[in-house]
């Protein structure tokens, strides 16, 4: 069964990496030009921080030969729907990875909600079946069926993630060593996630 909100069209009129890039620059820039009570430390605000981040992975990403060749490999529609927010931490740690990805196919169009302003869309694709996490791509083809679902991050860093909380670490804790994880990771994990999604997907 075709989801309603693809039928209107929704993800369609999403918004282009491009745009949402724009939409955390500006962001990223009131941050820090605000004053007094509203301003975060540069070194903790989420909108300076996820900003950064983006650019650095932008910059330093190549796709491996085999991914490339994956991608390249896609010969029919695909509209790859993320849902997330600038604030989270996850999504810039891994949606530039999914932009430059999607980029080297012309069939694969990627478009970006973000979560808040689409929770019922959000409410289709929990993770667990109870929460709320982002990034979470859905890929379709023109026709609006579901290719492959990924997200909210690779599983190892999940599993890290689950592992520190039953551990009682707190949150700064935790975030903290997520964030090292992906530094050191610089999108491998979610390479080989994304080759084994791209190839069950293809033979739908």
């Amino acid at each position: 069964m075709i989801n309603k909100f693809f039928e209107e069209g929704r993800p369609q009129r999403g918004f282009s990496y491009a745009q949402y890039i724009n939409m955390m620059q500006e962001k990223a820039a009131n941050a820090e030009k605000a004053d007094g009570p509203s301003r975060q430390l540069i070194s903790t605000n989420p909108d300076i921080l996820n900003y950064r981040r983006t650019l650095r992975i932008e910059k330093s990403y190549s796709v491996n030969p085999g991914m490339e060749k994956l991608i390249k490999e896609i010969n029919k529609f695909q509209l790859w729907m993320v849902l997330t927010e600038s604030w989270c931490g996850d999504s810039a740690q891994n949606l530039p990875y999914i932009a430059k990805l999607a980029a080297m196919n012309p069939k694969i169009e990627l478009k970006i909600l973000l979560r808040d302003q689409n929770l019922d869309i959000m409410d289709l694709y929990l993770t667990n079946g109870i929460s709320r996490s982002i990034p979470k791509l859905v890929s379709f083809d023109t026709e609006g069926n579901e290719l492959f679902q990924w997200g909210p991050r690779p599983a190892e860093a999940q599993g890290l993630m689950s592992k520190l909380k039953s551990e009682g670490k707190e949150k700064k804790e935790y975030i903290e060593a997520l964030h090292l994880w992906y530094g050191r990771d610089k999108g491998k994990s979610l390479e080989n996630e994304f080759l084994l999604l791209i190839g069950d997907s293809a033979n739908k």
